[in-house]
C-alpha cells in the first residue's frame, strides 16, 4: 500500500495536477476572504472565521473531484490498471494507498490556511478574542469533509476511463451527498415528518454540527460510514474486472 502511496504522491507533486489545485483554492479563497464585500472578513464586526468554513465546501465539491478523477479513470484509459493487478497487492490496499494520498494533498491546501486564523488573532479587539475551539472543531469537521468527497471521487474515478466524465460524475455526487438531502427534505411530503431525518443522511447537517465545536460520536460515525461505504464500492467497482 506504501509504494501506490507514494507513487500518487509523487506523480501529484512531479506534474502540475498537485501545484494547480492547492493554487486555485488558495487564490480563489484568499480573494473571497480578503477582497469581496460579501465574504470578506474585514468586513465583520467581530472576528470570526465563519465564512471561510461556509465557503471551502462549495469549493471543495469542484477541487476534489480534479484530485480524484485521475485515480482509476487514467490507469484503465492507459491500460496500466492490469500492471496494478499483477502487483502482490490487494484491491482494498490499491484503493487505500491512492484515497490516503489524495487526502495528503487536500492536507496540503488546507495548512496554509492556518494563516487567515493567525491574522484574524491578531486583528481581534482585545487580541486574540475568537472561538479557537469551534474553530479547531471547523477543521476537523472540514478534513472529514475532504474525506468523504475524496471517497465519491474514488468511486466516480473507478466507474469510468474517461477523467472528465469521472469529474462531473464525482461532482454531481458531492453536491447530492452535501446539500441534496437537505432540499429533498423540503419536499410537502416530508415535512414535518421525516424532515429533520432526511436532513441527517446528508454531509452538510454533520458538518454544521462539528462545526460549532462539539464532538459528537453520531456525527463521527456518520463521515467513518461514508467513507468506508465510497471505498467499499470502489473496491468493488475494481473486482469486476475479474468477473
Amino acid at each position: 500500500m506504501t509504494s501506490i502511496f507514494w507513487k500518487e504522491i509523487n506523480t501529484f507533486f512531479s506534474s502540475l495536477i498537485g501545484y494547480i489545485v492547492v493554487g486555485v483554492f488558495l487564490v480563489v479563497m484568499g480573494v473571497m476572504l480578503w477582497f469581496l464585500p460579501d465574504f470578506s472578513l474585514l468586513e465583520y464586526s467581530y472576528a470570526t472565521l465563519s465564512p471561510f468554513f461556509d465557503l471551502a465546501p462549495v469549493l471543495f465539491v469542484f477541487l476534489i473531484p480534479a484530485i480524484t478523477m485521475r485515480s482509476f479513470a487514467e490507469e484503465r484509459q492507459a491500460g496500466t490498471i492490469e500492471l496494478l493487478a499483477t502487483r502482490p497487492l490487494t484491491d482494498l490496499q490499491i484503493v487505500l494507498g491512492k484515497y490516503f494520498a489524495s487526502l495528503v494533498l487536500v492536507l496540503f491546501a488546507l495548512l496554509p490556511t492556518v494563516l487567515y486564523y493567525i491574522t484574524v488573532y491578531q486583528l481581534g479587539v482585545p487580541k486574540g478574542n475568537l472561538d479557537s475551539g469551534a474553530i479547531l472543531g471547523s477543521y476537523f469537521g472540514l478534513f472529514l469533509l475532504s474525506g468523504s468527497f475524496a471517497a465519491i471521487g474514488m468511486f466516480a474515478s473507478s466507474l469510468s476511463t474517461n477523467q472528465i466524465v469521472a469529474f462531473l460524475l464525482a461532482v454531481l455526487m458531492c453536491v447530492i451527498f452535501h446539500w441534496g438531502f437537505f432540499y429533498f427534505s423540503k419536499l410537502p411530503l416530508f415535512v414535518g415528518k421525516l424532515d429533520d431525518l432526511i436532513q441527517q443522511l446528508g454531509i452538510d447537517y454533520h458538518y454544521a454540527s462539528i462545526s460549532r465545536g462539539v464532538l459528537d460520536t453520531r456525527d463521527l460515525l456518520y463521515f467513518f460510514s461514508v467513507i468506508a461505504f465510497f471505498l467499499a464500492l470502489t473496491v468493488v467497482s475494481l473486482e469486476r474486472r475479474k468477473w
